[in-house]
């Protein structure tokens, strides 16, 4: 019964000129309704399906069957927070028997991998405009030298160049009207890659041309490791000859000892004396005691 009366509000009302809002999706979009302050019934209708009306005597807002929760009444306003593409459409505002249309086109463009592309790689870009009426009216892109890719929403690049790089704009008609949404494009060099050397490379494959050397060379050694050779001979020859004289002094040794008589003390006979004993010190303090007599001895007859 309520779709009944609200539709008699739409059919009763007067027309008035359509507005268009362009909003990305996720975006706020904002409808102004024809009047700020309304003395009747406040209607709002998404084509010919109901979202909210607001009763003048109870002063309290009824939602409809098309309402959602991203749906706000803000005074005679409708806002919607959070836009996506099944919100695109026309809505229609009637207050006080006048009727005001606005149109929501939610348009998306995109770069696919990104919007920043490497040169030479292939890329898309896509712009999508929903709530066109008819659905399939013409979208064309624009490149940024200023020619066109008409009756596409989609353009290909096979091979991505420095003239892709700038501003890429999306445009479309909707009842008079010009509509244009812009793309920033970044084309980048190439990465050099730095591959590392393989260990199972052949020697063959491998061709190594040494720096010349400025080194004289002298029967494949060079002048310092002869230097080096030469030290370690002298170091050798000086150890051989002091061992020799060392040796020598030693065998001169034992053989004058051995003249004079006198042999080598062994480390045994160290800290001997062959001489007697000094005799003990008489212990002070103590008397000395007389000698005893000796015993007679009888007489021989």
């Amino acid at each position: 019964m309520k779709t009944i009366v609200w539709f008699g509000f739409v059919l009763g009302a007067l027309s008035a000129a359509g507005e268009v809002i362009l909003k990305k999706p996720g975006q706020k979009a904002t409808f102004q309704c024809s009047v700020e302050t309304h003395t009747q019934n406040l209607v709002w209708n998404r084509g010919n399906d109901p979202i909210i009306r607001v009763n003048l005597k109870t002063g309290f807002p009824v939602k409809g069957p098309k309402h959602k929760d991203n749906m706000k009444l803000r005074g005679t306003s409708l806002e919607i927070s959070g836009v996506t593409e099944e919100d695109a459409g026309k809505f229609i505002c009637i207050a006080d028997g006048k009727r005001k249309e606005v149109t929501l086109l939610v348009v998306s463009v995109s770069a696919s991998p990104s919007s920043e592309l490497q040169l030479g790689s292939e890329a898309t870009l896509q712009c999508r405009v929903k709530g066109l009426n008819p659905p399939d009216s013409p979208v064309q892109w624009k490149r940024p030298d200023g020619s066109t890719n008409s009756g596409s929403q989609t353009v290909q690049l096979k091979s991505v160049a420095h003239s892709d790089e700038g501003n890429w704009q999306c445009m479309f008609a909707y009842e008079g009207g010009t509509y244009i949404e812009s793309l920033e494009i970044k084309v980048r060099d190439p990465v050099p890659k730095t591959t590392a050397p393989s260990s199972s490379t052949s020697s063959k494959d491998v061709s190594f041309n040494p720096p010349p050397s400025t080194d004289v060379v002298l029967l494949g050694l060079s002048w310092w490791m002869w230097v080096a050779v030469g030290v370690g001979c002298l170091a050798v020859v000086l150890l051989m000859v002091f061992v020799i004289v060392l040796c020598k002094r030693i065998k001169r040794r034992k053989v004058r000892m051995l003249r004079n008589g006198r042999q080598p003390l062994n480390p045994k006979m160290y800290c001997q004396c062959h001489h007697p004993a000094a005799a003990a010190k008489p212990q002070q303090g103590r008397r000395k005691e007389k000698p005893s007599a000796l015993p007679l001895q009888p007489l021989l007859a």
